[in-house]
C-alpha cells in the first residue's frame, strides 16, 4: 500500500513538473542560482577588510624668516644637515611660513619642496600659507595643516579649567627597557618613564614629564599638548633634540653645562633651560 501512494506522489510531480512550459523551467532554474550566488555574497560584505586607527605624530616645523630662499638660505641647510644628519633622518617636515607670508605662493612652495626632497628631507605638508588652492598644493604631494600650538586666550583658559572635570585620568606610562633606535614610545595622557637609555634615532613623547635612567642620546618632547610646566630628567644628555610644548633645541645648541651630565630640561619665561643635577 505504501509502494503504491508514493509512486503516485512520484508521478503527481513528475506530472506538474513536466506540465510546465519548457521557457518556464528555464527561468525558474536561474531565478534559483541568482539567488543561491547573492547570499554569499551579502555574507562576505559584512566582513571588513580595513580598520581605523588613530595616530600620534610628530613632526619637524621649518619656518622661514624674512624674503625668499636663495643661495645663503641653501648653504645655510646644507651646514645644518651636516652638523645633524640623524636629527633629520626619517622625520616628516612641515613648511611653515607665519613669519614670511610674502612667499607662500604655489610658484615658491613648489621650488622649495622640490630643494628640500633633493636633500632627502620628508616634505609632506605646509602651515600658515594664507588660501593656497588646495588642489595645487596636492599637485605637489602637500597638504595644510593648523598651527601646532597657539598661546591660549585668558577666554581659551577659562573654559579649560572648566573643562577639566571631563578630562581623562592620567595614564602614566613605564618602559623597563631601552628603546631603541627608529622605536617611537608615546604617553599621551601623562608621564613617560624609561629604566634604560634612549638610542640615536629613537623618539620619546609624553603629555607630562619624561624621566629617562639612562643616557638620552636621541629625541625627547614633553608637554606635547601644551603643557609649559612639564619637565625632561635624563641620567646623561646627549639628544639630538628636546622639546617642551613646542620649544625645542637641537644637538647643537645643547647647553654645555648640562652636556653628558645628569640634567633637566624645563621652561622659564618662554625660554628652554638646561640645568645638571650633578
Amino acid at each position: 500500500m505504501w509502494h503504491s501512494r508514493l509512486n503516485a506522489l512520484a508521478r503527481a510531480k513528475k506530472g506538474r513538473g513536466d506540465s510546465l512550459p519548457k521557457n518556464e523551467q528555464e527561468q525558474s532554474i536561474i531565478v534559483s542560482s541568482r539567488h543561491a550566488n547573492e547570499r554569499p555574497t551579502r555574507a562576505r560584505a559584512v566582513v571588513k577588510p580595513f580598520q581605523i586607527r588613530g595616530r600620534f605624530l610628530t613632526a619637524l616645523a621649518l619656518r622661514l624668516e624674512g624674503g625668499p630662499p636663495d643661495v645663503a638660505f641653501y648653504e645655510a641647510l646644507d651646514e645644518q644637515l651636516q652638523q645633524t644628519p640623524q636629527f633629520f633622518s626619517a622625520a616628516p617636515v612641515v613648511l611653515d611660513f607665519a613669519r614670511a607670508p610674502g612667499i607662500a605662493t604655489p610658484e615658491k612652495i613648489r621650488d622649495l619642496a622640490h630643494e628640500l626632497r633633493e636633500r632627502n628631507l620628508l616634505v609632506f605638508g605646509v602651515q600658515n600659507a594664507g588660501p593656497i588652492d588646495q588642489s595645487a598644493l596636492q599637485s605637489m604631494g602637500l597638504i595644510p595643516l593648523c598651527p601646532g600650538r597657539d598661546e591660549p586666550g585668558p577666554d581659551d583658559a577659562k573654559r579649560r579649567k572648566r573643562g577639566a572635570e571631563k578630562l581623562l585620568p592620567p595614564d602614566n606610562k613605564i618602559v623597563t627597557a631601552p628603546v631603541r633606535s627608529g622605536q617611537i614610545v608615546v604617553a599621551e595622557r601623562g608621564d613617560l618613564t624609561v629604566v634604560g637609555s634612549v638610542a640615536s634615532g629613537a623618539e620619546v613623547v609624553a603629555s607630562g614629564n619624561i624621566h629617562i635612567y639612562g643616557t638620552l642620546r636621541g629625541r625627547a618632547v614633553a608637554g606635547v599638548h601644551g603643557n609649559v610646566n612639564a619637565r625632561i630628567f635624563c641620567g646623561k644628555l646627549d639628544a639630538e633634540l628636546v622639546a617642551i610644548a613646542g620649544l625645542y633645541k637641537t644637538s647643537d645648541t645643547l647647553d654645555p653645562a648640562a652636556r653628558d651630565r645628569c640634567a633637566q630640561i624645563f621652561l622659564e619665561k618662554e625660554k628652554l633651560c638646561m640645568e645638571a643635577i650633578a
